[in-house]
């Protein structure tokens, strides 16, 4: 079983920057790939980015290539979204996830609750 606690969301301006943290209990923390998702206001969630479980591999989607990098560290159980260059689009609540190295959301087993990501043009 795995809890996962995201933070770091808030209201920024369009150009600012944000980083967002998911922290993980449990052992098996390091076996799962973490994933970053979004939902904006009345759209479905969607892919953000993805982080192998040892960190080796990242992938993102389109939007926010050179904007946004995902990190890891396996001996503090937490994922991190680093975003740069914020835009009014990126406004959502971000969740993290954990489970097997995949973009589509049925392949993660646990979920967060969400933080929200306010960006003001």
């Amino acid at each position: 079983q795995v809890q996962l606690v995201e933070s770091g969301g808030g209201l920024v301006q369009a150009g600012g920057s944000l980083r967002l943290s998911c922290a993980a209990s449990g052992r098996t923390f390091s076996s799962y790939a973490m994933g970053w998702f979004r939902q904006a206001p009345g759209k479905e969630r969607e892919f953000v980015a993805i982080v192998s479980w040892n960190g080796g591999s990242t992938y993102y989607r389109d939007s926010v290539k050179g904007r946004f990098t995902i990190s890891r560290d396996n001996a503090k159980n937490t994922v991190y979204l680093q975003m740069n260059n914020l835009k009014p689009e990126d406004t959502a609540v971000y969740y993290c996830a954990a489970g097997t190295y995949a973009l589509v959301q049925r392949e993660y087993s646990y979920w967060g609750q969400g933080t929200q990501v306010t960006v003001a043009s």
